[in-house]
């Protein structure tokens, strides 16, 4: 029992674990021979209490698991922290370059129950006359259903990963053309920088958040040149924003062609202390940003956090009709060979949309899989005892084989028992 209880705890609270079957085996290597010796450890899955070895599943959704998905919003708020003002491996000097907070929204595709506000930020009366409360269900709905053009917002989440690829190429020109330089100039003058992540809106819309930055022309290590301002980056966006355009599908004779949408909302970001934290601060973006790294479709929506593998499922499942809907496009538009390369069906639980949730350019931070890599550095290191400090050199040899996911019930009954993970006990905290 308290061999068990010592595995379940190295989950960190992760409920739906990889059990994998199989054998580790480390043998120190002598630098100067090449020569193999001892083994140091070995690890055979069939000793350990649980039967198998136990992995996190390391999902980012919280509906999923909590305690991973905590983990992966951390991540992501030192990922944007450190690009907003240094630190694992950026220097600080990127808190000086002109950055700012960008929101991409999506078009209209019909009118929905929402919560407009008046002057002073009064909430007024929806169009159907009712004043809806903040978490009102209906809330993101469309007025009429049978009106409401359910293709072409599928086709938009589609395509939306494509459009902010676009949309980067033409930043880059504009910011070029308000230098006075041409684009092959601009890369040896300056870098344009960013990390973002998508979000649903409550129609199950995508929009990005991002965090654009202009650097040098070695990313955060050079300081940008000094015509770069967060005044001539905003009007930058805007104008990329603008003429951004992905030609998509004709279907039935109709022609699809994606763009944001009207609402752009670009600020610029200041420091921590700027104005007595009055002002947009790089810790509320981070925060922000992280807190929807962790979130989808079914959350702002009420859809699935899991694929479909026939459409009949939906009759069982308890989600909203505008989700069912949606869902349902997706998957009739699936079928049709001109969007094969879509993949609808197989994303049709997310809406359409097939991007990544979080996504950077090369120079803007750390990577996730650098915060992982030291992390799993770390727990080796808590691992190791003094008097068995590993050699320089290790030869690892391992071979494991997938042998299923979750808890036994047993095993589910003693991990309630645990202590929380941190920061999935109550109120997520903020990083």
């Amino acid at each position: 029992m308290p061999g068990l209880l010592r595995q379940l705890s190295g989950l960190g609270g992760c409920t739906h674990p990889v059990r994998l079957d199989g054998h580790r085996t480390e043998h120190a290597v002598d630098t100067r021979t090449g020569e193999i010796g001892n083994v140091l450890h070995h690890l055979d899955s069939a000793t350990l209490p649980a039967g198998h070895l136990l992995v996190r599943c390391n999902n980012r959704r919280t509906t999923r698991c909590p305690a991973c998905a905590e983990v992966y919003r951390r991540d992501t708020f030192h990922l944007i922290t450190s690009g907003l003002r240094g630190g694992r491996g950026v220097p600080e000097r990127v808190a000086a370059h002109p950055r700012v907070f960008a929101t991409f929204t999506a078009p209209g595709f019909g009118p929905v129950h929402n919560r407009p506000t008046g002057p002073a930020r009064t909430v007024r009366p929806c169009r159907c006359g009712l004043l809806h409360d903040q978490d009102d269900t209906a809330l993101g709905t469309p007025l009429d259903p049978d009106t409401y053009d359910y293709e072409a917002a599928v086709l938009w989440n589609a395509h939306a990963g494509l459009l902010w690829r676009r949309f980067s190429v033409y930043l880059r020109r504009e910011v070029a053309k308000r230098a006075g330089l041409t684009q092959r100039a601009f890369r040896e003058y300056a870098r344009v920088s960013f990390a973002k992540v998508a979000e649903y809106q409550k129609r199950g819309a995508v929009h990005f958040h991002a965090v654009i930055r202009i650097d040098g022309p070695d990313g955060g290590d050079t300081p940008p040149p000094p015509w770069a301002t967060a005044e001539l980056l905003t009007d930058a966006i805007r104008a990329a924003a603008t003429v951004a355009r992905v030609d998509g599908p004709v279907i039935d004779n109709r022609a699809h062609t994606f763009a944001f949408g009207r609402q752009l909302d670009v600020r610029t970001v200041r420091s921590a202390d700027f104005d007595g934290g009055q002002e947009l601060t790089e810790r509320a973006v981070a925060a922000y940003i992280a807190k929807y790294a962790t979130k989808g479709a079914e959350t702002a929506t009420g859809a699935l956090d899991r694929p479909l593998k026939f459409l009949a499922e939906l009759a069982q499942l308890d989600i909203s009709d505008h989700a069912r809907r949606m869902i349902r496009t997706a998957w009739t538009l699936g079928a049709r060979k001109e969007l094969e390369e879509l993949r609808l069906r197989a994303w049709a639980h997310m809406l359409g949309f097939r991007g990544h949730f979080s996504t950077k350019s090369r120079r803007y931070s750390v990577t996730l899989g650098a915060l992982r890599d030291a992390r799993a550095e770390w727990r080796r290191a808590q691992a190791a005892t003094d008097d068995q400090a590993a050699p320089d050199t290790t030869l690892v040899l391992a071979h494991w084989v997938y042998a299923g996911t979750g808890l036994t019930d047993a095993e589910a009954w003693l991990a309630e028992t645990l202590e929380p993970a941190p920061g999935t006990e109550g109120e997520p905290t903020r990083g």
